[in-house]
């Protein structure tokens, strides 16, 4: 009798040793005799037990994790004799409650299939969106992204029936879709995960996306740092290509529409979609002004759907079940839901795909289960290193884009930073500034000058050097960075550097009342 058994190759699970896990197991099977097939599945997302091994069962998979090469024989002879007592089991997978009390539809494929097969992704619902996709016309398609209520998941949350919309309307005879996966920001990995466990999700959405707007080339631009997210994308374009859904004439329907694997060169600027687009075209990263929008004028002069891996994921969910099974999740207008991702100091780190509504708190302690060392959290950064900086006053506040702003925060990509109550935050403020200074492109000057004088400004506050004085500067300077700077890189800077000195003046051996007077 074959067993079944499924071992991560995502890149969380690869550095904890899946690959060594996996080996063990052959080496142990064969020794026994038994007849193990392994499947390397994609990350459930318990970061936490990485690597995360599920035997398959009549009752359904069985979870054991973290696993190491020496756990492989005892939990086969539990395997053997169906015994839940093991200190590794976690039972059947689907029950564990950091799993159970999620709504996944962008991320419901991802650790259940093998990323590489095609037959394993439409028996579970690949290409239905697409199928009906071709049947469809582009004003039908948009028009249903447009009712779903999708904003982009990049960190703008900008509406993406618009812009699809706009591209559309604009008349050329080449277009192109672009796909954003130059994740970079401090606590993500959402778009990783993806890529690396349901490739064939994104490859979806980007075909869908070009039947939408007219375009018959995609790009997907994957972050140098993310090489086995690489891989598995190379193959499964591969075998897209292959099966028919990709080229001059998909699945006979008389459409086209390919797809390039370009590598970014590890420039966080270039998550910024004209620096993206600089790249792409053989240049420096460099931001763009617009107007032109990208949507008009973007890739080599052409109309251009620039989209995040998250966005265009989630469009094959759209197009199969209907923009209103998607409108139903979430909260005013951010709708359907977000992959959260939880890091930092968090004893249960990963993803959380819930939908908009849920509070800070409730991630925080009801999937994420306190910090990892124990201590009080103190300060949580969402939104990645151009997020605020929440004191536990906020946690309350829904995870909905309109409540963030009303905070002066932002989701952002949906990256969670805990951290515990030995945090100094007046050098986490020096270290935004100190970022923006290093990942600058330097094009204009409120963020290439002004990140470098508010970092010499910071350190001066923290040594003690004309406080207050130098506290209504660093007020004056993140003003007119928020308001010159090109892009968000520039513009965001001062959200983290604000919210630390707003929230907690004493780090920068300030009262609350000298702050109030300039913050």
């Amino acid at each position: 009798m074959e067993h079944l058994l499924y071992v991560p190759l995502d890149t969380a699970a690869l550095a904890m040793g899946a690959d060594a896990v996996a080996d063990a197991f052959r080496a142990e099977a064969a020794r026994r005799g038994l007849d193990l097939r392994i499947v390397r599945n994609g990350s459930r997302g318990l970061h936490w037990l990485e690597p995360l091994v599920e035997i398959a069962t009549p009752a359904g998979r069985v979870a054991y994790g973290p696993v190491t090469p020496q756990d492989v024989p005892s939990i086969l002879d539990a395997a053997g004799k169906d015994d839940a007592t093991h200190p590794l089991c976690q039972g059947l997978t689907e029950d564990i409650p950091f799993l159970k009390k999620q709504e996944r539809l962008t991320f419901a494929r991802v650790g259940l299939t093998d990323p590489l097969s095609l037959s394993d992704y439409e028996a579970h619902g690949g290409f239905a969106g697409l199928s009906k996709a071709l049947d469809m016309t582009p004003e039908a398609i948009v028009d249903a992204i447009t009712e779903s209520g999708l904003r982009g998941r990049g960190g703008a949350a900008f509406p993406t029936g618009v812009k699809w919309r706009t591209v559309l309307q604009t008349q050329a005879a080449q277009k192109y879709i672009v796909c954003n996966a130059d994740e970079g920001d401090s606590g993500t990995f959402s778009d990783r995960m993806l890529m690396e466990g349901d490739p064939c999700a994104l490859i979806e959405g980007m075909i869908i996306a070009g039947l939408a707007v007219g375009a018959t080339h995609g790009y997907l631009y994957v972050r140098s740092e993310y090489p086995q997210a690489e891989r598995v994308l190379a193959g499964a374009l591969d075998a897209a290509r292959e099966a028919g859904w990709l080229g001059d004439d998909i699945r006979r329907s008389g459409r086209a529409f390919d797809i390039e694997l370009r590598r970014g060169a590890g420039a966080y600027i270039c998550g910024e979609e004209t620096s993206l687009l600089e790249s792409l075209e053989g240049r420096r990263g460099l931001v763009r002004a617009k107007p032109p929008l990208p949507a008009v004028r973007g890739l080599f002069g052409c109309p251009t759907v620039i989209n995040n891996v998250i966005s265009l994921a989630t469009v094959p969910f759209i197009l199969a079940q209907g923009a209103q099974a998607y409108r139903n999740f979430g909260m005013g207008r951010s709708r359907g839901t977000l992959p959260f991702q939880l890091a930092g100091n968090i004893r249960c780190g990963g993803l959380v795909e819930k939908a908009f509504g849920l509070t800070l708190r409730e991630l925080l302690f009801d999937f994420g289960g306190g910090s990892a060392s124990g201590r009080p959290l103190r300060a949580i950064q969402v939104g990645g290193p151009l997020g605020a900086y929440l004191p536990e006053s906020q946690w309350g506040t829904p995870m909905d884009y309109e409540a963030f702003l009303e905070i002066s925060a932002m989701l952002g990509h949906g990256g969670v930073v805990a951290f515990d109550d030995t945090v100094d935050m007046a050098s986490m403020a020096e270290y935004a500034m100190e970022f923006c200074a290093i990942e600058s492109c330097g094009k204009c000057t409120p963020c290439r000058i002004g990140s470098v004088r508010g970092t010499e400004i910071i350190h001066a506050i923290r040594e003690g050097r004309d406080r207050e004085n130098r506290t209504e500067l660093l007020q004056d300077l993140c003003d007119t960075m928020m308001a010159g700077s090109l892009c968000a890189l520039g513009g965001m800077t001062p959200y983290p550097v604000l919210s630390a000195l707003r929230h907690f003046p004493e780090d920068f051996g300030l009262s609350q009342a000298a702050v109030s007077q300039t913050v």
